[in-house]
């Protein structure tokens, strides 16, 4: 049974930061591109950034328009884990955060690729 938990999320004042993690576990082969997203209330899901598996501490990284320049996406192959480092919180920032992994799962029988999501961190930015 695989498993992405998050943490770090809360409530933090415009300007702030925070930095969220996200943990894979159980038996895969190997975890491919992590990524952040986001839920606001009324609206659908978006995409905040993404990162290939690169070397030890991932590769190419992509950023939705509205945090570029914010937010940090980083990865250590070796935990299996994810973060985002969010700098200069908007209160447009307000959502909750999900984390998504491309994860490979292999036995004797099949192998085969599919996403699985974390439960979600809230975050709120607000004064």
């Amino acid at each position: 049974q695989v498993q992405l938990v998050e943490s770090g999320g809360g409530l933090v004042q415009p300007g702030g930061s925070l930095r969220l993690s996200c943990a894979a576990s159980g038996s895969f082969f190997s975890i491919y591109v992590m990524g952040w997203y986001r839920q606001a209330p009324g609206k659908q899901r978006e995409l905040v950034a993404t990162i290939t598996k690169g070397g030890t501490k991932g590769g190419t990284t992509n950023y939705a328009d509205p945090v570029k320049g914010r937010f940090t996406i980083s990865r250590d192959n070796a935990e299996n884990t994810v973060h985002l480092q969010m700098n200069s919180l908007k209160p447009e920032d307000t959502a909750l955060y999900y984390c998504k992994g491309q994860i490979e799962i292999r036995d004797d029988r099949t192998r085969y690729l599919r996403d699985y999501w974390g439960q979600g961190t809230q975050v709120t930015v607000s004064s």
